[in-house]
């Protein structure tokens, strides 16, 4: 695979929404997923690169579902030479024992946004990154439109007044099938999830009725990203 295309389409994300500046302190969200360990190795590559200096320090939000890894999500912090926070929760016990709402996956994305941002404040960060790549934006939108009857869209590069962190999405260019060609390519082995809900979310069900659409029109995928882009440009 074309490794420089993906560190150029990165860095073509940060340049294009002034992701980073010098002196950044940045908080790496790391669930131990395709998608966050591939941010992890590309910000560490493009660090060497980026005339900007920047710190960076990888924070793991440990929901507290049982087995969950954190040995290998050390050992690839270890490996790759990036400082490792591990910010452990009882999310789980919230979500599923305590709140046991119908739709689990919202609320535990508030409460695991919540953790990693209060995290990275602890950490002395200015910044947060995560993972959301080109595929998470078009099927975030089509999942707002369906169950929520509006057109929701997550900014490249956003500010958050409440926490006073700027939260960054490196990724916003990349597709899913590009990660996991990076994924297999560097022979990485993602941390399995935890979660009992894995495979069963809302997000599945999208991510399955996306997949038909582009049979009907290959080209839909990217008109529909074009379409974010172009909105987005617009309201942000």
């Amino acid at each position: 695979m074309d490794i420089k295309k993906l560190y150029g389409k990165t860095r073509a994300a940060i340049s294009d929404y002034s992701m980073i500046s010098a002196g950044d302190n940045i908080a790496l969200g790391l669930s131990g997923g395709k998608d966050s360990l591939v941010l992890c190795m590309l910000l560490k590559g493009l660090s060497k690169y980026i005339p900007e200096h920047f710190d960076m320090t990888a924070v793991c939000v440990d929901l507290g579902f049982e087995g969950f890894d954190t040995r290998s999500i050390a050992h690839f912090c270890d490996e790759n030479k990036i400082k490792l926070h591990i910010e452990k929760t009882h999310i789980a016990k919230i979500v599923f024992d305590v709140r046991k709402p119908k739709s689990p996956c919202a609320l535990c994305a508030n409460l695991r946004r919540g953790a990693l941002n209060n995290a990275a404040k602890a950490l002395g960060c200015n910044k947060v990154a995560l993972a959301h790549h080109s595929d998470d934006a078009i099927e975030t939108l089509i999942m707002s439109m369906l169950y929520e009857g509006r057109a929701s869209l997550f900014a490249p590069s956003t500010y958050l007044t409440r926490s006073q962190l700027h939260v960054i999405r490196p990724l916003i260019y990349l597709t899913e099938e590009e990660i996991k060609e990076f994924i297999k390519y560097n022979n990485i082995s993602p941390v399995k999830n935890p979660c009992y809900n894995d495979g069963n979310s809302r997000r599945e069900t999208i991510k399955n009725i996306c997949r038909d659409l582009y049979k009907i029109n290959p080209a839909f995928k990217q008109n529909l990203f074009n379409t974010i882009l172009t909105s987005g440009k617009e309201g942000w």
